[in-house]
């Protein structure tokens, strides 16, 4: 059953008692390690709120995501690995949710729950794959990876930008204070209409770059820590705190499932304290994808808080949540992972023997993976460790295992057999959709080409096409295509320099011109080009297009001689009719 049958057979059903049932918190934070809490040892960093919280939960101690963010939000939506949905990497075209997958909030909202998103989404700016579109009833969040990120390039921390349903708006503070603060009066508004809801509180914090106000960082300014990282985590630790008091207050904390983790390994505190991990973010070794995951519900009778050190993945928690709510599990669904609530709820004290595989990335290679098997860690293929024997990865004990790793070698490839037909697929951006016209694309879903960050975007990199950008055109009609080196907001000429901008706390460097006197397009193909008069903003083609059809739309720049100099970092893209 696909998303659209899923959610047509469920308005179709009668609503299930909603006694006893919870109201779900899922708070996920961005590039916070494991050793990036006091509770787990950390020796400088103070985060009094989360440690309360870690001592009134269930703690997975063998928890793991995966090692960069998109695939890990991907997998917590869909509970499926990374490359069975298809977000696979934050950028090159492979930051997309496959369609038709049944998410979290969908399965959620089926079910009768208001479902809510505040913060950081990562699975897709564009139309069919926004919050809107994935079940989320309520959405205030931003786009691409964060506020450095090419769709928002000069945004700041403070007194920024978002998306509320889609419609750009102003938000007044700090990022963090704003996430929290709406998901809390979203939440009292759905308490006074008594609607149980589904609450997804993803921060985009401590993900550099580090900006916080000072009051937070100064009692790290000292040589050698990273101040505004630590600043940063002790701002959302205060934040912790307010949810915390909201949900007292409002007498919702006993019934309301909180769940708490991060999205990959450490990054700027690693440096301070990895919880005697080896590796970091990106990489495959356990502190790369091992986080806290931090479970709490007062009044579900679960077994007392403590650690469980089953290993565990976050493609198992939507899972668990069907089952401890009580919610329709769609028809025929593919979930990787398996129902914690066993584990939870006292009744079990293990699962069945199981292997998990930690893959991801932007170009996808067998064997650059993580295979988990009870305490063996198989990384590359080759690579072997016992981490309770050596919990620091020092040591390949591959030569001295040999049955170990073939038995973990041989699930990988099984496992491979089934992921890899799929991984050239790529999910393509509707233009033209009735839902969305007209349509923003930028260089952080150019196919196969890394551009998503502030720094390739005034640079100028992506070689002297750029990339492509995998489109479905949703109807027949006449389009206009705008290429724009610089996004609308920025009003600046195609052949101009972008100023550097003050920020609240920072400064965003000034941006490379390029001679830019025309431009390229590549479409259904129709190959065309234009000129650009000095001081133009954008080259417009229109061009006609046959509806329903998956294609490519390829955009760059060219000077006066024809030579190809950048590609279109953003594309405005209009069906007029």
């Amino acid at each position: 059953m696909n998303r659209r049958e899923f959610m047509g057979a469920a308005a179709m059903a009668p609503l299930a008692s909603f006694q006893g049932r919870p109201n779900v918190i899922v708070l996920l934070t961005d590039d916070q390690g494991y050793g990036d809490l006091s509770c787990h040892g950390n020796p400088v960093l103070k985060s009094p709120e989360l440690d309360k919280l870690h001592g009134e939960s269930i703690r997975f101690t063998d928890f793991h995501v995966a090692p960069m963010c998109t695939p890990t939000r991907g997998q917590l939506l869909s509970g499926q690995d990374a490359l069975h949905n298809g977000a696979t990497s934050v950028t090159a075209g492979r930051a997309l949710l496959r369609r038709g997958l049944p998410t979290m909030a969908d399965v959620f909202s089926a079910g009768g729950y208001s479902t809510g998103l505040f913060g950081k989404w990562h699975v897709g700016d564009c139309y069919p794959y926004r919050p809107m579109e994935r079940g989320f009833q309520e959405a205030n969040y931003f786009h691409g990876f964060g506020m450095s990120s090419v769709p928002e390039f000069d945004n700041d921390y403070f007194n920024g930008r978002y998306r509320h349903n889609g419609i750009s708006q102003r938000f007044s503070g700090y990022c963090t204070d704003f996430w929290f603060g709406q998901a809390i009066e979203w939440m009292r508004a759905r308490q006074s209409r008594r609607e149980p809801f589904f609450c997804y509180l993803p921060t985009n914090i401590p993900h550099g770059p580090t900006w916080v106000d000072e009051k937070y960082a100064a009692p790290y300014r000292k040589p050698g820590l990273p101040a505004a990282f630590f600043g940063m985590i002790a701002n959302l630790d205060e934040n912790v705190g307010k949810l915390e008091a909201f949900l007292r207050t409002s007498g919702l904390r006993e019934n309301t499932l909180l769940i708490y983790m991060t999205d990959n390994g450490g990054t700027g505190g690693v440096p301070v304290f990895n919880a005697g991990m080896r590796g970091r973010k990106t990489q495959l070794w356990e502190g790369g994808h091992r986080v806290p995951c931090f479970v709490r519900w007062p009044a579900g009778r679960l077994r007392k808080p403590g650690g469980i050190c089953v290993p565990a993945q976050i493609q198992d928690l939507l899972p668990t949540l069907i089952d401890l709510c009580g919610l329709k599990r769609p028809d025929r669904a593919q979930f990787d992972g398996t129902s914690l609530a066993g584990l939870l709820k006292g009744s079990a004290d293990k699962l069945a023997d199981r292997m998990m595989v930690v893959q991801y990335g932007q170009i996808l290679k067998k064997w650059e993976s993580c295979v988990i098997w009870n305490q063996w860690r198989l990384v590359n293929g080759t690579e072997l460790h016992d981490i309770h024997a050596d919990p620091g990865q020092k040591n390949d004990v591959a030569a001295g295992n040999a049955g170990v790793v073939k038995k973990m070698r041989d699930h990988y490839e099984q496992w491979w057999d089934r992921v890899e037909p799929g991984l050239r697929e790529f999910a393509p951006i509707s233009i033209g959709a009735a839902q969305a016209n007209p349509v923003t694309l930028t260089s952080s879903d150019w196919e196969e080409v890394y551009c998503d960050n502030m720094n390739n975007l005034l640079s100028g990199a992506g070689g002297p096409q750029g990339g492509p950008w995998s489109v479905f055109v949703e109807r027949d009609g006449e389009y206009e295509i705008a290429l724009r080196r610089w996004p609308v907001e920025g009003d600046l000429p195609l052949n101009a320099p972008c100023p550097a901008k003050k920020l609240t706390v920072a400064a965003l460097p000034a941006g490379k011109a390029f001679p830019i006197a025309g431009a390229r397009l590549k479409i259904a193909g129709q190959d065309l080009t234009a000129s650009a008069a000095t001081g133009e903003k954008a080259t417009l083609f229109r061009v006609r297009l046959k509806g329903g059809v998956k294609t490519h739309l390829h955009g760059w720049f060219q000077d006066a001689a024809g030579a190809d100099l950048c590609g279109a970092y953003y594309a405005y893209v209009r069906r007029l009719g």
